[in-house]
């Protein structure tokens, strides 16, 4: 089955030219045909490294303030909020920065495409709901620890309300953009470079298209599916189950940003899914009235 580009050729503004034709000494620099490549996905990566450490660094400062009863660092609802700093400031930069490199807007380099994940809203949000489902399901045969590393997050019914949102609204987003949107094409782009023959046809190829292989995306699916699921296994203690889930679960993701060409699409999914988990831990501890249940 062939799979569609998850860059679609553009017009540059330099078919029209003749061979003949010389360009303008000031004329603009055509907009790059492939993008986010590796490189653009390594800066956006080690920027979102580099804040999530300064705002770790400053949660344990703060720690360690004579007005704070216990280390700050500990605190959900400061590390919440830290993460969520770091992921706004991260993308805010990338705003502003990408589109310099790619001559063309921040949202229309990755391929967020709003319109097509609001056209298609219900069978996306259906398909979230339906992993939330399986994901309750397969996980239900195994007998997980007592406490989970995320069950911290709910030490409070603000907490809960905080970890809801940032889990349903704001990690949807910003990993999708992050995963979907930049490594995707930046590993299949990757691919396909170091797979291309060293001929002038394909080299030609290479210059004048923006079609990834479907190789090259079932390479980066995988490769992009082992690192999410991998960023994720301290929540789930490192169960090899919820691994093996969170591991499908971005298959699917990757998918559907693929097929639709949206990375909007793979991010309504992922909230779709994700506010399933969030409202069963809702409905389980009585409104978050009850949090003690979740650790009996």
């Amino acid at each position: 089955m062939s799979l569609p580009p998850i860059n679609a050729p553009e017009d540059d503004g330099t078919e029209g030219l003749l061979a003949s034709d010389t360009p303008a000494l000031d004329a603009p620099a055509p907009p790059l045909r492939r993008v986010p490549n590796l490189g653009h996905a390594i800066i956006f990566v080690a920027l979102t490294g580099l804040l999530l450490i300064l705002s770790e660094l400053i949660i344990v400062v703060l720690g360690h303030f004579p007005a704070t009863p216990q280390a700050a660092a500990q605190h959900p609802k400061l590390q919440i909020c830290a993460e969520a700093v770091a992921y706004l400031v991260t993308l805010a930069a990338a705003w502003v920065f990408f589109p310099l490199l790619w001559h063309r807007s921040f949202l229309n380099g990755l391929q967020w495409h709003w319109s097509v994940a609001r056209d298609q809203a219900a069978k996306l949000v259906g398909l979230g709901l339906f992993l939330g489902v399986m994901m309750q399901l397969v996980t239900s045969f195994i007998t997980p620890p007592k406490t989970m590393p995320i069950d911290s997050f709910f030490a409070t019914a603000l907490d809960a309300w905080l970890i809801t949102f940032f889990g349903t609204v704001v990690a949807p987003i910003f990993e999708e953009i992050c995963f979907r949107g930049f490594l995707v094409p930046a590993f299949a782009i990757a691919y396909d470079w170091l797979s291309l023959p060293r001929t002038d046809e394909a080299r030609t190829r290479w210059q004048t298209t923006s079609t990834l292989s479907p190789d090259g995306l079932l390479f980066s699916a995988i490769l992009t599916s082992l690192l999410f699921a991998g960023i994720h296994a301290s929540q789930v203690a490192h169960l090899w189950v919820a691994l093996v889930v969170l591991f499908s679960i971005s298959l699917v993701l990757t998918w559907v940003r693929i097929k639709t060409q949206s990375v909007a699409a793979s991010t309504l999914v992922h909230a779709a899914y994700n506010g399933f988990v969030f409202v069963m831990t809702f409905i389980a501890t009585g409104g978050f009235r009850h949090l003690d249940r979740m650790t009996h």
